[in-house]
């Protein structure tokens, strides 16, 4: 792989991605995949002025050889020195940095429901330190390959050809050839120009329609706005927490959700894929799931708390979108949901409420943002999927027809 265009894609993922402010920490978690470029990632991030950075290594077989091995009471336990660690990253505001490579396959054999409840038992007592920082720091998602998913993406290829094969096509769809900034400054600007019109027609509820058998409605919160690309901190840093990222999206209402919707991409959830599945929802909640591959693990899913079975995101990317037309399919939620029009179960985004800084956490909950220890993005986005908007007033409003945008 060229070293000067994955020079620059550390730069992207440093200066853009999360824009390391001069003076800040820098927390980055990465597996084993590609170390050479953890330390060039490291670099630009102390290039771009960082005090210190810190990285978290992973070994998915290491994580595998726990979840079979520890009891239920281990593998569940959030330890004390675990705690201090989250304090202090409350305490300094890092930047966050999650460079994803796993196998989308790498847990499978674990025994789910003691995996699926421990993680659920962790998720809530970690919570209310990502909730202390949220809004108040930068973070970003990037991806870099890995052998294993790099053979799963790329099934008739082995080894180094399938690695830099899986290389290109995260950085042709992460807008990293060339001149990265400006290509991310004019596709934000692009991004921004859809929620402009979105947010100027006062929405409140979303149909969607597709031949598969998605029939949705979706009410929304008259507070809520549309966020897309790049997002600001609540002290003004402007950051884009995916790399790559298509989507338009906003926070639905809670309880307001009927019908049914189909997924088109699988699910990787907990290291497992969950397949050709639906959902059906009344009053918001999900009632019944189907799946062709893992409905166990699904049904465990939307049972992890009270939050877990309604809606989190609404989000819109046409199937013109770079990823959906390279023809691939990732197995990674940062792809497939930046190829794919996707929904979310659990936690809603604050932020998505207007002046949201203005509200208490139990005054965001009551207007109709959902809360969760998950947040999980399954795509349903297709050729023929139409979504039309529904204003105060009863106007119709057509946002994607054919599975593109309308407007």
């Amino acid at each position: 792989m060229d070293q000067t265009i994955l020079k620059r894609y550390a730069e992207l993922i440093a200066r853009v991605g999360a824009n390391v402010q001069p003076g800040q920490e820098v927390l980055l978690y990465a597996g084993l995949d590609q170390p050479e470029f953890v330390a060039q990632v490291v670099e630009a991030c102390y290039q771009a002025g960082a005090k210190k950075v810190r990285v978290e290594w992973s070994y998915d077989p290491v994580q595998k050889l726990h979840g079979i091995y520890q009891d239920q009471e281990t593998l569940e336990t959030v330890t004390e020195w675990e705690k201090a660690k989250l304090q202090h990253m409350v305490d300094t505001l890092p930047c966050r940095i999650y460079l994803e490579s796993s196998d989308p396959d790498a847990l499978q054999g674990i025994p789910q429901p003691k995996y699926s409840n421990a993680m659920a038992a962790r998720s809530k007592v970690v919570k209310p330190y990502r909730d202390a920082i949220d809004n108040r720091h930068q973070w970003c998602i990037a991806a870099v390959p890995g052998k294993a998913w790099a053979e799963k993406v790329f099934p008739n290829l082995q080894g180094e050809a399938a690695v830099e094969a899986l290389w290109n096509a995260i950085l042709e769809t992460s807008r990293a050839m060339g001149d990265p900034v400006a290509a991310w400054q004019a596709h934000n600007q692009d991004l921004k120009t859809r929620c402009d019109y979105l947010n100027g027609k006062n929405l409140r509820a979303l149909h969607y329609r597709a031949g598969n058998g998605t029939q949705l409605r979706v009410g929304l919160m008259p507070e809520a706005q549309f966020l897309a690309g790049s997002e600001r901190t609540l002290g003004g840093v402007e950051f884009q927490p995916n790399i790559p990222s298509e989507e338009v999206f906003t926070t639905p209402k809670r309880g307001e959700a009927e019908g049914v919707v189909h997924s088109t991409k699988p699910l990787s959830f907990q290291g497992q894929l969950i397949e050709n599945f639906s959902l059906k929802f009344h009053e918001g909640k999900v009632v019944e799931v189907q799946a062709e591959k893992n409905q166990a693990l699904l049904e465990r899913m939307i049972a992890m708390d009270d939050g877990a079975a309604y809606l989190g995101e609404c989000a819109f990317v046409p199937t013109r979108s770079p990823i959906n037309q390279s023809g691939l399919i990732f197995y990674n939620t940062l792809f497939d949901e930046n190829a794919a029009c996707h929904l979310a179960l659990g936690m809603g985004f604050d932020n998505c409420l207007r002046e949201y800084d203005r509200y208490t956490k139990a005054e965001r909950e009551a207007l109709g943002v959902n809360d969760s220890v998950i947040h999980v993005d399954f795509m349903i986005g297709c050729e023929d999927l139409e979504i039309t908007g529904e204003t105060a007033d009863g106007e119709q409003v057509p946002i994607f027809r054919e599975g593109n945008w309308a407007f």
